[in-house]
């Protein structure tokens, strides 16, 4: 593949950032959906984060004629029997804002003490070109906080605390997160398989 750039099949500006950081040293640019307006929102019609990765990567491959990669990503939350899951992303709704998120899934653990607000967040990346098909998954477990911590990050960051760790992802710099997180994990497994790939 002589093609050094790769289409992340999102808008999400924070994804594309955390996905160059991890992805440049091997020569390869990652360029969002932003780069191509003519592509609008992808239905996620999957029934599970794998199926709905590989619906988003395939499509904007074929859109595009590009090698592509999405993730789909889920909080799973053990109070709540691994909700919001699948629907994390529109846990409140149709484009919920991350604080909408974030209030829905704090009010569902109104009363839930801190021993048992174990969660887990689990990520699925998928890479597709003109004739290979990769992915990889990565997990992080922790804990829901009972408010709020931390202004950096985005989605559930301010309210998941990873184990072993005194403090959430919003309250982490990138480079600290990327290392620990579970979508830094599913990267590092996407790298190695891309390596074996591209040579």
């Amino acid at each position: 593949m002589v093609q050094k750039k790769i289409v992340l099949a999102t808008h999400n500006q924070h994804k594309r950032h955390e996905m160059n950081r991890v992805l440049s040293s091997m020569g390869i640019t990652i360029v969002g959906l932003n780069d191509f307006p003519q592509i609008g929102d992808i239905e996620e019609t999957g029934k599970t984060l794998l199926e709905n990765a590989f619906i988003k990567a395939r499509k904007v491959f074929e859109l595009t004629g590009i090698p592509s990669i999405a993730d789909d990503t889920g909080l799973e939350v053990n109070a709540l029997d691994g909700a919001p899951g699948l629907f994390s992303a529109r846990y409140a709704g149709e484009n919920p804002t991350y604080e909408d998120n974030i209030n829905k899934l704090m009010l569902a653990l109104e009363g839930v003490p801190k021993e048992k607000r174990n969660a887990k967040f689990r990520t699925i990346i998928a890479f597709v070109d003109f004739n290979k098909e990769l992915h990889s998954e990565g997990i992080a477990e922790g804990v829901i906080t009972e408010i709020p911590e931390g202004r950096d990050g985005f989605g559930y960051d301010p309210i998941f605390k990873p184990n072993n760790f005194n403090k959430t992802y919003a309250e982490m710099d990138i480079e600290q997160k990327n290392k620990i997180s579970h979508r830094g994990r599913a990267l590092k497994k996407m790298k190695k398989l891309l390596i074996n790939y591209l040579k």
